[in-house]
């Protein structure tokens, strides 16, 4: 759905973005210039610890305090399970040999950009963390009530997750089995 055509020409290389324009047929025949952005994928992931599902409280330089999902961006290359091994690792020091994807979505038509949710069931502390210089991580161990409580507090940041537990709430059956689904 949001894939960039392939006519469509890169006008701009960023840090982040890629800008891609092309021309585009409109319904009355005439054209005109359509523009979407491009970015590596996000990752982030849902550990489960004895129990406890492990969230991050971090700081970054161009916005306050936050909660969050334990994750990071997609690198060049890099196949996705694989990445969001490799941010758990860096992020929480933690391991887990059972991984399973709960989503994947983009959630907007102007940005090709995905977003995955892995569960990580049965981590294991590995040791030390390896933190960007831009962020400061404090990992945070809570019950499944205290996790929803979080991800629908004003302090989370994730939108789209955020929606999606929302959406369980006003459906209880949905919102169980999720919780079956994250400790068994």
């Amino acid at each position: 759905m949001s894939a960039i055509p392939p006519q469509a020409k890169k006008v701009f290389s960023g840090v982040i973005f890629d800008v891609y324009q092309w021309e585009q047929e409109l319904y009355d025949g005439s054209t005109a210039t359509f523009e979407k952005l491009k970015r590596p994928a996000t990752l982030t992931v849902i550990p489960v610890i004895d129990g406890k599902i492990a969230i991050g409280y971090e700081e970054q330089p161009t916005k306050g305090p936050f909660l969050s999902l334990l994750g990071g961006r997609l690198e060049t290359g890099e196949e996705p399970l694989s990445g969001a091994k490799r941010e758990l690792l860096e992020e929480a020091g933690l391991e887990s040999d059972e991984w399973e994807l709960w989503n994947k979505t983009q959630p907007y038509t102007k940005i090709d950009w995905d977003i995955f949710v892995y569960i990580a069931k049965n981590c294991r502390d590995v040791g030390s963390t390896q933190h960007d210089p831009g962020e400061k991580i404090e990992v945070r161990m809570l019950d499944f009530d205290e996790f929803i409580e979080a991800v629908l507090s004003e302090q989370f940041y994730g939108r789209e997750f955020t929606e999606k537990v929302l959406r369980m709430k006003l459906d209880p059956p949905k919102l169980q089995a999720f919780k079956k689904q994250i400790l068994g």
